[in-house]
């Protein structure tokens, strides 16, 4: 959770409007509302300057990595950075505290590495996908050629690049896993061979699994068209920033595609909070259990394992010992989660126990019950100059608290299954942010915010619902309300 040892800190830089860590914020203009300014979202090749020197936001489409760029990585954190590879809410990675004059010298190691397939692309291979999907014997279809073929897709459409840097794909298996973060853009496995497609929150389009990854390009390159049409510059960050939250889309890609086979409606939910309004449901399933995940039909062959980073920040000794894990396995190759975790596949059954032990002792979370489990935070003081708090600390302090000072809500293992709710086992997520803007927040679910304010820290409780509840506890009463909020207790 330290910075490299011989990294001098930088002094301040002027803080500049830019996307919120991975565009998980709220939305201050309102969703349906026009975007009054130009998308200033980070890249590899576009730098942000922060408290701590500059940031660079590289994507990750589907969060996976050879073992040979993640090494590449690692590297680019030592020579330009912190020494840390930070994990976003879309399994992006960022470096930070990076020196001002390094972007040449590390567009030119991260290209090398295969990592900027295209400069006028690299801001939106925004691509999540369900992290297990083809290890664990659930979903329907292995999502790995869609993401290929969508990635490869995306970097071959000029208009395409026109899109914000916040503009989300996601490819779920079926589990409903990825589809619960508040896409833009959906295609979910359906367990009859055929994919849906859909478009924001609307009604969702059938079609054959082949023509999916065509078929999410052409919903996105029509959002472009629809946010620009006078192709000047864009009103619309996201889908749900049109103003009818993408209606019209829907049906024009219904007309558009060769075969849509049917529709299917639209989520039983309103739609993601823009402020602080209705929480969607609590998606079936969460993010991946940790430990190792089998795969039912190999009893005996080779495992997945399954690791948390600790507020999402891997140090140089932790992502070393991941992307070592990653090179002595056959498909060589890390999956990194949109929950701030990692998956390295194919680990020998004989190896796990052991390769376990070795993650556990470079500080990653490998046990369910862990009470790291479900915390999250932005980056906070000292890095961001709009932070009014060191969320991290809180957050840390929050987990494993001083002698005396209570106890921390410990999750345990579920069932997973869908329908399980949040009980007192497993408590909600909570995200601590710095400041009213969020960064990095979930956008969807039951949850609970810590949010630090000028006159200390609100706490809210989203439940499905429900309306939302908030608290302003005095400090020594913080730790027990987010407590109760975490167990879904009535907070005031």
């Amino acid at each position: 959770m330290s910075t490299a040892p011989d990294q001098p800190r930088r002094p301040p830089r002027p803080a500049a409007e830019a996307c919120p860590a991975d565009g998980n914020a709220q939305v201050r203009e309102g969703a349906g509302q026009p975007r009054n300014r130009a998308d200033a979202c980070p890249g590899a090749l576009r730098l942000h300057p922060a408290d701590d020197g500059a940031l660079a936001r590289v994507r990750i489409p589907g969060g996976v990595l050879t073992a040979a760029q993640a090494e590449r990585l690692g590297e680019a954190a030592r020579r330009f950075g912190d020494g840390d590879v930070h994990l976003t809410s879309r399994g992006n990675v960022q470096l930070r505290g990076l020196g001002a004059a390094c972007g040449a010298d590390m567009a030119q190691l991260l290209g090398a590495a295969g990592l900027l397939p295209s400069a006028a692309h690299e801001r939106i291979r925004n691509i999540v996908a369900s992290p297990l999907s083809g290890l664990d014997g659930r979903g329907h279809l292995d999502v790995g050629e869609w993401l290929r073929a969508l990635d490869g897709l995306l970097c071959g459409s000029e208009t395409a690049a026109a899109l914000s840097g916040r503009f989300l794909f996601a490819l779920d298996d079926g589990r409903g896993d990825v589809a619960a973060l508040a896409p833009d853009v959906t295609l979910r496995a359906a367990p009859d061979g055929t994919a849906l497609l859909r478009v924001g929150r609307n009604p969702a389009l059938r079609l054959p699994a082949a023509d999916a990854p065509r078929a999410a390009l052409l919903a996105a390159e029509a959002f472009v068209t629809s946010a620009a049409p006078d192709g000047g510059e864009p009103t619309a960050w996201r889908v749900a920033d049109l103003p009818d939250r993408g209606g019209a889309l829907t049906a024009a890609l219904a007309d558009r595609l060769p075969e849509p086979l049917a529709t299917e409606p639209a989520p039983p939910s309103a739609s993601p909070d823009a402020t602080r309004g209705k929480a969607a449901p609590t998606p079936p399933t969460a993010s991946p259990a940790l430990g190792p995940i089998p795969h039912p039909d190999t009893p005996g062959g080779p495992l997945a394992l399954s690791v948390l980073a600790p507020l999402g920040r891997l140090t140089t000794t932790q992502w070393r010992a991941l992307t070592a894990l990653a090179a002595r396995t056959p498909a060589a190759h890390l999956r990194l989660t949109p929950w701030r975790g990692a998956v390295v596949p194919g680990v020998p059954a004989d190896r796990v126990q052991e390769e376990l032990a070795t993650l556990a002792a470079a500080g990653l979370v490998t046990d369910t019950a862990s009470p790291w489990v479900g915390v999250s935070a932005c980056a906070g003081r000292p890095g961001c100059a709009k932070s009014l708090a060191d969320v991290r600390a809180d957050a840390a302090a929050f987990v494993h608290p001083a002698p005396g000072d209570g106890e921390p809500v410990r999750p345990t293992s579920g069932s997973g299954e869908p329908g399980d709710g949040p009980t007192p086992a497993r408590p909600l997520p909570v995200h601590w942010s710095g400041c009213s803007r969020g960064c990095g927040r979930p956008r969807t679910g039951d949850r609970v915010d810590v949010v630090a304010t000028s006159g200390g820290y609100r706490v809210d409780l989203f439940r499905t619902g429900a309306p939302p509840r908030s608290a302003h506890p005095r400090p020594s009463d913080l730790a027990a309300t987010v407590a109760a909020a975490r167990r879904g207790a009535p907070i005031e």
